[in-house]
């Protein structure tokens, strides 16, 4: 019988050793970066839900304001301009319709804006009204009036529901930003929406500019 060589056998067992230690510090390396991918994970969804509108998916009130005022800053040579929309007569389609239609209105509309604004900012302030930040060539009221048109139509198209199809009209209101102020362009662009609201609804005409500061063609 051939008796192991004892330091033969002290090796295997901590060449066996080692392996495993090495196999346990894989795993616990493993764990700990998926436990870091998953709190990165919750860390940026939550961040995106407390600067996004829950339902929408728009930017919310204050991340307007924040990335609004980024593009201020550096604006690449053109004209920024304001807009305020509010949907008309919203409150009806929750009352006859419920709730749940009220928020598909909602996020149909929103789509529609984001498809409107491009690469613009747009975002949702609360309730049934939304905001954006457009970015122009020009101030020239041919172009502002053609981007009205297309914003009011694009709003106004029919949103299949189920069984029904709804039409929704909106009020809005346009200011270009003079010189940074964004809040005065805005408060410029909310009066202008609501002299549009006073209008009556179903009317194109309805989205207003802000004709003071247009350029004369």
């Amino acid at each position: 019988m051939v008796v192991p060589d004892p330091l033969t056998v002290a090796s295997g067992i901590c060449a066996a050793g080692a392996l495993l230690s090495s196999w346990q510090l894989g795993r616990r390396a493993v764990r700990a970066e998926a436990e870091i991918g998953r709190l990165q994970a919750e860390l940026t969804a939550e961040r995106h839900a407390a600067s996004h509108d829950p339902l929408t998916g728009l930017p919310n009130r204050r991340a307007f304001y924040r990335l609004a005022a980024t593009l201020l800053t550096d604006r690449s040579g053109c004209h920024l301009i304001a807009v305020v929309l509010d949907l008309d007569d919203f409150k009806q389609i929750n009352d006859r319709y419920g709730h749940a239609a009220g928020d598909q209105v909602l996020v149909s509309v929103a789509e529609r804006l984001a498809t409107f604004a491009g690469d613009n900012l747009v975002a949702r302030l609360g309730g049934d009204e939304f905001a954006g930040l457009l970015a122009s060539p020009t101030l020239d009221r041919r172009w502002i009036d053609h981007a009205t048109r297309r914003l009011y139509d694009m709003l106004a198209a029919p949103i299949p529901m189920g069984g029904v199809t709804l039409r929704v009209t909106a009020s809005v209101g346009l200011a270009p930003v003079h010189d940074s102020q964004l809040t005065e362009a805005l408060n410029r662009a909310d009066a202008a929406m609501y002299e549009a609201k006073a209008l009556g609804s179903g009317r194109p005409g309805r989205a207003l500019r802000d004709t003071a500061y247009l350029a004369e063609c």
